[in-house]
């Protein structure tokens, strides 16, 4: 359901807490669709269909929560580190 995503229990649900730092950088280079190095908020908002064909498009709310929390420089991406 919309608003309903929750970026903390999704890392849970998906494993990655528990994921070596090469198999994150291996999922981060599947999300990263542009090859820029960096996962950007348009390539978030995807994110639930890399993962399951039928999933849903984040919100922009959801969308900007999940950047926010995976952006520890501020530039306004991700990167693999």
């Amino acid at each position: 359901a919309a608003e309903s995503f929750n970026y903390k229990k999704f890392f849970e649900m998906v494993g990655l807490k528990k994921k070596s730092p090469e198999d994150v950088k291996k999922v981060f280079h599947i999300l990263d669709k542009d090859r820029s190095g960096f996962i950007e908020e348009e390539e978030l908002k995807f994110v639930l269909k890399g993962f399951t064909p039928d999933g849903r498009d984040l919100s922009d709310k959801e969308t900007k929560a999940l950047l926010a929390a995976g952006d520890k420089d501020g530039d306004g991406k991700i990167g693999a580190d």
